[in-house]
C-alpha cells in the first residue's frame, strides 16, 4: 500500500492530507464528550440545576455539530482521494498491459490481469478511503482515550493497562492465521474469472456439445472452494468481537465495581465514573475497529502486491531507443528470416525451430501445416508480436528489433484467426489504422475484403452498429470485416493468419483474386502471407511453407512440393486430391 501511495498519491496529497487532519480534531471533541457529560451529571443532574444541564447540553449540541462537519469534509477528501488513485492506478495498468507482448500476457493470463484491474483495485480503493477515514480516528481515539482515563485515576486507569494486551494478543493470533488464507482467496477469484471467461465466450459450443452440466460442476468445485475458505476467514474474523466484546464488558464491570468504593470514599465522582466506562467503551470499541481494519488493509496489501507486479513487469518488446523512420527501397524483400527459432518460455522444443526463406515484395506466401505445427507463431514473428530467441527476422530489409513498433505495425496489417470486433459501428471497427480514412477508402477495403455488398445492404451502411465482439454479425462476415480492417491505411504486408476459416471456397477464392489484384494495381506493391489449412487457399502461392513440429519441411511452389515434400503430398491426399495430378485438380476446383 506504501508503494501505491507512493507512485499514484502525488496529485491528491492535499486530500491525504486535509482528510486526516479533519478526521483528528473530529476526534478531539469525541475525547472531550465524555468530561462535558461528567460535569453535566456532577455539576447539572447531581444538583439539580436544569440551567447547568441545558448549558452543557448546548456544549454537547455545537461540538457535535462541529464534528460533523470536520467528518463530512473527511469524507470528500477521502472519496477525492481514493477514486482519483483507483482511477490512476486502473489506467497505469491499463496502459501497462497494453504494453505487454504476448510473452507477458502469457504469463500472467488475461483472467488474471481482468482480476487485478477490477477486484484488486477496488480493494485498494477501499483501503485508501478508510486510511483517510478511520485510520487516524480509532488509533487516536484509543490512546486518546487511555490517556484521559489515567488522568481521572491512574489506580482505576489500570483496567486499560490489562485488558489491552488481552485484546491485541487475540487480535494478532487470528491475524497471523488469517493473513495468508487472503493471499490464497485472491488466486482463487483468478480462477473463478478463468472459468466464467471460457464460459460465456464458449456458451455456443458448451450448448452444441451438452456440457451446460460439466461446466456448471467446473464453475461450482471453483467457487465451492473459494466459498469454503472465505467461510475459514470469516470464522476467524468472528473471534474478535465476541473476544474483544467480553474483554470490554469484564473491564466495565471492575470499573463500576471499583468505582462505586471509589464513590463512596469520595476518592471519584459519579461523573467521572461515567465519564471512565465512556473511555473504556472508546478504546475497546477502537481496538475493534482497528482490527477490522487491518484486515481490509492486509486484503489490499495483498492485491497492491498483484497490481505492482504488473506496473513493475517490463515488455519484452519495446520500441529502440533513436530508432528513426527510414525510406523503404523497392529491391529489399518483404521479409527475410534466417534461422529464425522461437521457444514459450522453458518449453521442451522450439515452437518455431531454424527457418529460413525470404520472399520479395509483391509476391505471396503460404504457410500450411497441421494443428500445432508453429504456423501462427511463425509469422507472429514479423510483426514482433513475440521475438525470435535466435536467429534474424528481417522485414523490408531491416531486422525487426530496429524498427519502432508503432511504424512497423502500421506497414503489417495482421488478421487473426479469432475475429476481434469491438462494440461501436463499422466505421470505428474499420478505422483502427487510420483515423482519417475517407469512405472511399473504407468501401475499397470492404470490396477487397468481400464485405462490401452486406454492408450495403444494410440501413446505415458504414455506420451500421456493432454489437461487442461483433454478435450480430456471422463469422464469415466478422472474418471479412477484421480483413478490411487490415487493409485500410498503408499496408504494405498484409497477414491472414486462418483468417478466412469461415468463409466458402467461391468467397475465398474472390478474396484471394481482389487482394491479388489491389497489388497488382497499386504503386505500392502489396505482400500477403496467408495461413491455412487448405491447399485451394495456398495453391496458387509464390512460395509455400510446410511447417511441422515447428520446422520448415518444405519450401516451394505448389508443383514444386508435389515432387519434394512427402508431408505437403499427404496434406493433398488428407483434402482429396491425388498427389500426382494435385496441380491439375486444384486448378479444377478453382474454376
Amino acid at each position: 500500500m506504501i508503494e501505491i501511495l507512493r507512485r499514484f498519491g502525488g496529485p491528491f496529497r492535499r486530500n491525504l492530507l486535509i482528510g486526516p487532519a479533519c478526521k483528528l480534531i473530529e476526534v478531539v471533541f469525541d475525547l472531550l464528550t465524555p468530561l462535558v457529560i461528567a460535569r453535566m451529571i456532577d455539576e447539572g443532574i447531581g444538583q439539580r440545576d436544569l440551567t447547568v444541564v441545558m448549558r452543557y447540553g448546548a456544549v454537547l449540541l455545537g461540538m457535535a455539530v462541529i464534528g460533523m462537519g470536520f467528518a463530512l469534509i473527511c469524507q470528500k477528501m477521502a472519496s477525492l482521494a481514493s477514486q482519483g488513485i483507483g482511477t490512476e492506478v486502473r489506467r497505469s495498468l491499463y496502459a501497462r498491459i497494453n504494453a505487454f507482448a504476448y510473452t507477458e500476457i502469457d504469463r500472467f493470463g488475461t483472467p488474471s490481469l481482468i482480476t487485478r484491474i477490477t477486484n484488486d483495485v477496488n480493494q485498494l480503493q477501499l483501503a485508501v478511503a478508510l486510511a483517510i477515514r478511520q485510520l487516524i480516528r480509532w488509533p487516536f481515539l484509543a490512546v486518546g482515550s487511555m490517556i484521559a482515563a489515567l488522568l481521572i485515576d491512574p489506580v482505576l486507569g489500570l483496567v486499560f493497562i490489562v485488558t489491552a494486551p488481552l485484546i491485541g494478543a487475540v487480535f494478532c493470533w487470528v491475524m497471523s492465521r488469517a493473513v495468508p488464507l487472503f493471499r490464497r482467496i485472491q488466486g482463487m477469484l483468478d480462477r473463478i474469472g478463468l472459468l466464467t471467461r471460457e464460459s460465456l465466450s464458449g456458451a455456443r459450443v458448451i450448448r452444441a456439445l451438452v456440457r451446460e452440466d460439466h461446466e456448471r460442476a467446473r464453475f461450482r468445485e471453483a467457487a465451492d472452494g473459494q466459498a469454503r475458505l472465505s467461510i475459514v476467514v470469516g470464522r476467524l474474523n468472528s473471534l474478535l468481537n465476541p473476544a474483544t466484546f467480553l474483554v470490554m464488558n469484564l473491564g466495565v464491570c471492575v470499573i463500576l465495581w471499583q468505582g462505586g468504593i471509589a464513590v463512596d470514599t469520595g476518592r471519584l465522582t459519579q461523573g467521572d465514573v461515567v465519564a471512565f466506562v465512556n473511555y473504556m467503551t472508546q478504546t475497546l470499541l477502537s481496538v475493534v475497529y482497528v482490527a477490522n481494519l487491518v484486515i481490509v488493509f492486509t486484503r489490499a496489501s495483498a492485491s497492491a502486491t498483484r497490481v505492482i507486479e504488473v506496473l513493475d513487469c517490463e515488455p519484452s518488446i519495446t520500441s529502440p531507443e533513436g530508432a528513426a523512420a527510414q525510406e523503404i527501397t523497392p529491391e529489399a524483400p518483404a521479409f527475410h528470416l534466417d534461422h529464425a527459432t522461437f521457444a514459450f518460455g522453458a518449453a521442451a522444443s522450439p515452437a518455431v525451430d531454424g527457418v529460413t526463406f525470404e520472399l520479395p515484395q509483391g509476391g505471396t506466401l503460404g504457410v500450411i501445416g497441421g494443428t500445432g505445427s508453429g504456423k501462427s507463431t511463425l509469422v507472429s514473428l514479423l510483426p514482433r508480436l513475440y521475438d525470435t530467441t535466435s536467429g534474424i527476422v528481417e522485414v523490408l530489409g531491416r531486422d525487426v528489433r530496429s524498427w519502432q513498433l508503432e511504424e512497423l505495425r502500421h506497414v503489417i496489417g495482421l488478421v487473426p484467426q479469432a475475429a476481434a470486433l469491438v462494440s461501436g459501428t463499422i466505421r470505428s471497427n474499420l478505422t483502427w489504422r487510420d483515423a482519417d480514412a475517407s469512405d472511399d477508402a473504407l468501401w475499397a477495403a470492404l470490396d477487397t475484403a468481400q464485405a462490401g455488398e452486406f454492408v450495403r445492404k444494410l440501413p446505415e451502411g458504414l455506420d451500421a452498429p456493432v454489437e461487442a465482439g461483433g454478435k450480430n454479425f456471422s463469422g464469415g462476415q466478422r472474418q471479412r470485416l477484421t480483413i478490411a480492417r487490415a487493409l485500410v491505411g498503408k499496408t504494405r504486408i498484409l497477414i491472414l493468419d486462418d483468417s478466412a476459416s469461415a468463409l466458402d471456397m467461391r468467397t475465398d477464392a474472390a478474396l484471394r483474386q481482389a487482394v491479388r489484384a489491389r497489388s497488382q494495381s497499386s504503386s505500392t506493391p502489396l505482400t500477403t502471407v496467408i495461413v491455412s489449412q487448405r491447399i485451394s487457399s495456398v495453391r496458387d502461392a509464390d512460395l509455400i511453407c510446410v511447417m511441422r513440429r515447428g520446422r520448415a519441411v518444405g519450401l516451394g511452389t505448389h508443383d514444386e512440393l508435389l515432387e519434394t515434400c512427402d508431408v505437403y503430398r499427404e496434406i493433398c491426399r488428407s483434402q482429396g486430391l491425388d498427389a500426382p495430378d494435385a496441380g491439375r485438380d486444384a486448378g479444377r476446383d478453382a474454376r
